[in-house]
């Protein structure tokens, strides 16, 4: 109601009234396509056999079209691309991504919040994380902040039991991202007292987090700093990821093997960032007009399963390339003897030859 007394009405911006429904239904198609092509498994041997019915097209596909499909599939066998499909369905990279997610969400929330308020100087934790991670503008960065302030009285309230269960949900997230990583490089599950190595991990990520939360605070003004900030962050982001995969695996995977898929990681968040940028910035100021708090949750909660994604399929991918550059050549050595290496050939016994008769 206006001034005058008469009632107006507002009329909603176009994405609103399916803000949610957006993008449930983004990541629905894009799950059905994976399913689809994860259940065909050769799409090549499936095109053929679709290749007649076709309108337009001869019941029989030519010799040179048959020749040229099985050219493609000749490459597509054995090739990067096919070996990283083929062990993304079998490390379960998507279900792994979610368990991610979900972990991280009860995590890290709660973590970065009582760390940030019991900073003497800026209280901003998960939120700032969040915003500077999905490259948000100022009206989405706003309803961020707002659900996960950080008041003064969490210190206050926090008790043991709420200590407790929060180390006890650190210790399962930083277990879920070992195990991933132990899929990925095929290796076996660590011994009971490697636990010390998940609290180590688990402490250098929130201090990773908290650092690169409050770097947003101090080098925001003007674009000099912006890029010092921006390349500090992706080189202490490569640092942490090439450091915590081989930590994390007990120096079971050397040094220069855990190298590609720390790069790939941090280009991968990258690409994320653009993406969010995109498309998550803009649903999380209608998702906050139509349904509230809940709307801007599940946009950060589907924010994380990407995260996830690029975390696990960064380092699979990482490892595909190693091997594939190690069977290019001879297997580089690490100096401390980790990492896999490509099959070698066993050499001929050393000794007289046999004597026929």
């Amino acid at each position: 109601m206006d001034g005058a007394g008469r009632l107006t009405v507002r009329q909603s911006h176009p994405l609103s009234s399916s803000a949610v429904p957006c993008c449930p239904l983004l990541f629905s198609a894009v799950l059905a396509v994976l399913a689809v092509l994860g259940l065909t498994g050769r799409p090549l041997r499936r095109l053929r056999a679709v290749c007649g019915p076709m309108a337009g097209v001869p019941a029989h596909c030519g010799a040179g079209e048959v020749e040229a499909m099985a050219g493609v599939g000749r490459a597509w066998r054995g090739s990067v691309p096919e070996r990283v499909w083929r062990r993304g369905g079998e490390v379960e990279l998507l279900h792994r991504s979610m368990g991610f997610a979900a972990l991280g969400l009860v995590t890290l929330v709660p973590l970065l919040v009582v760390v940030a308020a019991a900073a003497p100087y800026q209280r901003t934790g998960f939120a700032q994380w969040v915003v500077d991670g999905m490259g948000l503008s100022a009206g989405p960065s706003q309803a961020v902040r707002r659900l996960f302030a950080a008041p003064r009285r969490v210190i206050g309230t926090t008790s043991a039991l709420s200590l407790a269960v929060l180390a006890v949900f650190g210790l399962s997230f930083a277990a879920s991202v070992e195990t991933g990583y132990q899929k990925v490089w095929e290796l076996p599950a660590s011994p009971w007292h490697s636990v010390w190595r998940r609290v180590v991990w688990m402490a250098a990520l929130t201090a990773y987090l908290f650092a690169e939360a409050q770097s947003g605070t101090v080098l925001r003004h003007g674009w000099g700093q912006g890029a010092v900030r921006t390349a500090l962050t992706m080189a202490f982001g490569f640092l942490f990821f090439w450091w915590g995969q081989r930590f994390l695996l007990g120096a079971r995977v050397g040094w220069r093997a855990a190298a590609p898929g720390a790069a790939l990681t941090v280009l991968g968040l990258v690409g994320l960032r653009v993406f969010s940028s995109l498309v998550f910035s803009p649903l999380i100021v209608t998702n906050a007009v139509t349904y509230g708090s809940v709307g801007t949750v599940l946009i950060v909660q589907s924010w994380l399963i990407g995260v996830g994604f690029v975390v696990f399929g960064g380092a699979l991918l990482g490892r595909e390339l190693y091997e594939a550059r190690a069977r290019r050549g001879p297997a580089p050595a690490d100096p401390d003897g980790g990492g896999r290496r490509a099959p070698r050939t066993p050499d001929p016994p050393v000794g007289p030859p046999a004597v026929t008769k």
